[in-house]
């Protein structure tokens, strides 16, 4: 039978150093359906020669550029709050697959994680899945995490939705419901501001899983977009969050969400997951 053409997104900016463990980690996935589209964000060194390199060699991976920029991706505080999230957008309007995930341009991931997510999709029914990080090294490259040998040894692996609808419920501020539109008029600098910022953000509790990678059918992105820092419902406290907003707004829309404790996807990050210890042990090649 053959698979379905999962379309991976990858937003970069400045990526030159970093995105080429991106698109390989990619090209080497066992998933054998795959393209990869990346989207350049108003890079201003060389991760167009980067990529084009790629283009030249592999019929599956395609380069554009984002044709405007985000005037809004500094915030007062010095802080990038754009995320990739017009990049994804754009990529949005260039896939072709009847799924989609992500893969960040200075990250990467486990040689199995996309097969293991679509299998899993599969097998629950689901129409949007995550999975759980682990931190970048370069000798877990080649790495597949023993998905079979987890679910015959261990429990508590999936994050159900109803919990992740519980959870989207207590994230959101209080005074949403009751605003509507509006809430895109209220500046974030005012939302974040002592006493009133507890009615925009009843909880911080992250998404449960990685949300820069979900794997989700396409018929998600005819409801569901990335929301600029003024439109977003659940953003975080720094004024970023596009992932868990994005996420959280699926959840609550599709009613179809699942996430698994895996640690699947390559995070470059200083510290360790804290769950990841339990799982290392499951790491083959």
């Amino acid at each position: 039978m053959n698979k379905p053409l999962i379309s991976v997104i990858i937003p970069a900016h400045n990526s030159e150093s970093t995105i080429r463990a991106a698109i390989d980690s990619m090209l080497t996935q066992t998933y054998p359906n795959l393209e990869i589209i990346v989207v350049d964000d108003n890079s201003t060194d060389n991760t167009d020669k980067v990529v084009v390199e790629y283009t030249q060699q592999h019929k599956n991976v395609s380069y554009y550029k984002l044709p405007y920029d985000d005037p809004h991706r500094v915030n007062k505080r010095g802080r990038n709050v754009n995320a990739g999230y017009l990049a994804r957008n754009y990529g949005f309007e260039k896939v072709h697959g009847e799924w989609i995930t992500f893969q960040d341009a200075d990250d990467a991931s486990l040689v199995n994680r996309i097969e293991a997510q679509y299998i899993l999709a599969i097998k629950y029914g689901a129409s949007h899945v995550c999975i759980q990080w682990q931190q970048f090294k370069e000798e877990l490259m080649d790495k597949k995490l023993d998905v079979d040998k987890i679910f015959q040894e261990e429990r508590h692996i999936v994050i159900t939705n109803e919990e992740i609808m519980e959870l989207a419920k207590k994230t959101k501020g209080v005074i949403i419901p009751f605003l509507g539109k509006l809430n895109s008029f209220i500046p974030f600098e005012f939302k974040r501001m002592r006493v009133i910022n507890k009615f925009f953000f009843r909880s911080l509790d992250s998404y449960p899983g990685s949300g820069n990678s979900p794997l989700f059918k396409k018929e998600v992105v005819e409801k569901v977009r990335f929301r600029a820092l003024k439109d977003r419902i659940w953003p975080s406290f720094t004024g970023r969050g596009a992932d868990r907003d994005f996420n959280f707004q699926v959840a609550e829309t599709f009613h179809n969400n699942i996430s698994f404790k895996l640690p699947l996807y390559l995070w470059r990050v200083k510290t360790q997951n804290s769950g990841y210890e339990h799982y290392k042990k499951y790491l083959i090649d």
